[in-house]
């Protein structure tokens, strides 16, 4: 069932949405909480068939959890967003980040702001495609959760606790549907059509706290080998120490696939891995940022701190090292070699939040080959192929109750676009958040 959308009145959902600073903080403390219960009061405003349809549960204090009853809950969906976004100014932005400013004509229309693509564009695509198919009459075969994150960018507590209510209840999902990849081009040398990457699974991430304690003192008369300057040294030497590569089996059957669409002679490389699968790993492991994160587990540092004064010695230098973690890898393993590379007992190096990697979702089965064709048919001519998602999602959480989880934001995100998650000038093209639409509508007609 493919009902008609209000497009217009799509897109200025999405900017009503955009403009409620959501913003979460690792301390609960600094968040505005009242603009998370705005939200919610806005969605239910703006989506009245969907909350009259659907029940609806408030979990962990602020996730929003719905159930829309199919003629059987025998194999129910989850389809899956976040609400939550990363703080953001207006320093350096082309248009202020919370004024969800429509920009441009036609074809060239753009919606500015934070979170456009980093998820309330998904959230509002999931939404507008129920609210229409609930206006149109139709009941899906089988149940399907909404479940919409209140803190994925920084503790993910309400999706877990989401996970425990199912798992109570005895719900195991045949699909779960989350932000991760996206259409994008230009990526896999040699292939010019453009190419939909879904995730099969995630890395693991932690953060490492290394902490140098030292005697204090004035900065007038320093020691030769102050607490900052041996932290120095073990970061240096960590950064020097790379994680080991491989290639893991998603990773070769996305070469595979993405391989064929090749030009010569780049096709005959990538298809014929059992001759040229060595050299390509020390291809991976230079070739970008992204395709040496795409091999490795890999560590950076992300925090530093030392004293409290521009003229004191520091009494204790600390610094955050983050982790993602390879999924044929470990927390244990990671710890490991970072405490090998460092070589220095007087650095002590404290694990926080750890989460190992996920398990690998199948591409075989229906679950697969419906989120496969759903893209197929929004996105014609486009390569669907399977990968690891090198950062993490709420998703994680939910393969603790099914095999099928899956990770693509149905989007098309230039290099450029890609850059903006999480830093300023966030923004969706109009055409893409309405296809976006497109796929939902087409998806959640045939659950």
């Amino acid at each position: 069932m493919q009902p008609a959308i209000d497009e217009s009145r799509a897109v200025e959902n999405l900017r009503a949405l955009v403009r409620i600073p959501t913003v979460s903080h690792l301390n609960d403390e600094g968040t505005d909480w009242s603009q998370f219960a705005l939200f919610r009061e806005t969605i239910a405003r703006l989506y009245p068939k969907t909350h009259a349809a659907l029940e609806q549960e408030i979990v962990d204090g602020h996730t929003m959890l719905f159930r829309w009853a199919g003629a059987s809950a025998t194999e129910p969906t989850v389809l899956m967003a976040h609400y939550d976004v990363v703080a953001a100014d207006d320093q350096g932005w082309d248009h202020p980040a919370f004024a969800a400013n429509l920009v441009g004509e036609g074809a060239e229309q753009v919606v500015w702001g934070r979170g456009t693509l980093d998820d309330k564009g998904s959230l509002a695509c999931i939404l507008e495609a129920v609210e229409a198919l609930v206006a149109a009459g139709h009941t899906p075969a089988n149940d399907v959760y909404l479940s919409f994150g209140h803190n994925e960018e920084t503790a993910g507590s309400g999706a877990g606790m989401v996970v425990d209510v199912l798992e109570e209840r005895g719900i195991r999902p045949a699909l779960v549907l989350d932000e991760g990849g996206a259409v994008v081009e230009g990526i896999f040398p040699g292939v010019s059509k453009p190419i939909a990457v879904v995730g099969v699974s995630e890395k693991g991430i932690f953060s490492l706290r290394l902490v140098v304690e030292q005697q204090g003192g004035h900065a007038s008369t320093p020691p030769k080998f102050a607490a900052t300057v041996r932290l120095a040294r073990a970061l240096v030497r960590l950064n020097r120490q790379g994680f080991r590569t491989s290639f893991v089996p998603t990773n070769l059957e996305m070469i595979r696939t993405l391989g064929a669409h090749a030009r010569q002679p780049l096709r005959w490389v990538f298809t014929n891995l059992w001759l040229t699968r060595v050299p390509l790993l020390g291809l991976f492991a230079r070739l970008s940022d992204e395709t040496n994160a795409m091999v490795r587990t890999t560590q950076a540092v992300t925090q530093l701190r030392g004293a409290q004064a521009a003229n004191a010695l520091p009494e204790r230098a600390e610094a955050i090292v983050n982790i993602r973690v390879a999924i044929d890898s470990s927390v244990d393993e990671a710890v490991r070699h970072v405490r090998r590379a460092i070589r220095d007992d007087a650095v002590t190096i404290e694990v926080l939040h750890p989460t190992e990697p996920s398990p690998v979702s199948p591409t075989t089965g229906r679950a697969w080959d419906l989120v496969k064709a759903t893209i197929e048919e929004t996105y014609p001519g486009t390569i669907v192929t399977p990968y690891v998602m090198l950062g993490a999602s709420d998703s994680r959480h939910f393969t603790r109750i099914s095999d099928f989880v899956y990770r693509f934001s149905p989007f098309e995100m230039s290099r450029e676009e890609r850059g903006t998650l999480h830093a300023k000038n966030e923004r969706i093209r109009v055409a893409t958040f309405l296809k976006g639409v497109a796929f939902y509508t087409r998806l959640a007609g045939l659950l």
